[in-house]
């Protein structure tokens, strides 16, 4: 069975959208998104340095238009790969047996599941990351990596500082948030059997209490949306279920945005659904590191550049549903 992700913010580097603008169709759907977010997505795919796309607002809808972008060229050249082999045209192209995202990778993987379309998730992520960089403003904040330790010993430690274990992404990975005085506090003071704490490119203290002030907004936005039944299943960030029910999809993307990411538990799901192939879309190379540590065996590819897309095609020739 193969499992689709999304990457969450941090994955940005600046130029890396380049590549992907070459291929057929690229550019012009990438510039009608931009039209209709109000975004010059292509500028900072392309052009932008490091601290431009490092801005919440530009980044969240950045890294959601990267993995569309990215999808889409894995979908047809797959369909067309299934077609000179003599299967059965588009729809042979990806039918992954799970989606899910990490963070604002969720909002990709609500549209890879037809939850929303693409125009929908563009909408939507465009609102997210004004939100949250608003509540982001509000007090410095940011998130730190732990790389290493026990993480019933990381996460005590972690409270007793004043901070949240923001993302709890398996494979010895917990990623705290705070004010930047409790992570400089965290720097100096780590969690027994913790090697590392490795300050993330983020502008705030995502999936904390610091955010509940972007709930609301998103809460608004959402009324507005037009939702279907997830078309596969869907692995929540919540708690790593598998959600059925549309509306559900969205409540929990609007909810979870000042709530921990619990990649850990979706890495399990996937396990308990008996995962064979893990693809991450563009920028890909962070979940699939987790996923080669936590799914030992599980064959894996992140599409960086159009160069990956031979290797998940035959990845998705061998393990997509038929």
């Amino acid at each position: 069975m193969l499992v689709l992700v999304a990457p969450g913010q941090g994955a940005q580097t600046p130029g890396f959208l380049t590549p992907w603008l070459e291929l057929p169709g690229a550019a012009d759907r990438l510039a009608a998104w931009s039209e209709a977010i109000g975004l010059d997505l292509a500028h900072y795919g392309t052009k932008a340095d490091a601290d431009e796309i490092r801005d919440t607002a530009v980044a969240q809808p950045l890294l959601v238009a990267a993995g569309l972008l990215s999808a889409a060229a894995l979908t047809e050249g797959a369909a067309q790969r299934a077609s000179d082999e003599g299967g059965g045209g588009r729809r042979a192209g990806v039918s992954p047996g799970a989606v899910a995202g990490h963070s604002v990778g969720e909002i990709t993987a609500a549209a890879f599941a037809g939850v929303l379309d693409d125009t929908a998730a563009l909408s939507l992520v465009r609102t997210r990351g004004l939100a949250m960089a608003e509540a982001a403003a509000i007090t410095e904040t940011g998130m730190s990596a732990l790389l290493g330790g026990d993480p019933e010993v990381t996460v005590p430690h972690l409270e007793k500082l004043g901070l949240t274990p923001a993302n709890v992404n398996g494979a010895g990975q917990i990623v705290a948030a705070g004010t930047l005085e409790q992570l400089a506090a965290l720097e100096a003071d780590k969690p027994e059997g913790v090697r590392r704490v490795v300050p993330l490119k983020v502008a705030g203290a995502f999936h904390t209490h610091h955010m509940a002030p972007a709930v609301a907004k998103l809460e608004a936005a959402a009324k507005e949306l037009t939702v279907a039944a997830p078309t596969v299943r869907y692995v929540s960030n919540k708690d790593g279920r598998v959600v059925t029910e549309g509306a559900e999809v969205i409540a929990r993307l609007v909810g979870q945005v000042a709530n921990p990411v619990r990649w850990d538990l979706c890495m399990e799901t996937f396990k308990e659904l008996g995962a064979t192939a893990l693809i991450e879309v563009c920028p890909g190379g962070t979940l699939t590191g987790l996923a080669k540590r936590a799914l030992p065996g599980v064959p894996t590819v992140a599409l960086k550049t159009p160069d990956d897309l031979d290797a998940a095609r035959t990845l998705v020739a061998e393990h997509a549903a038929a």
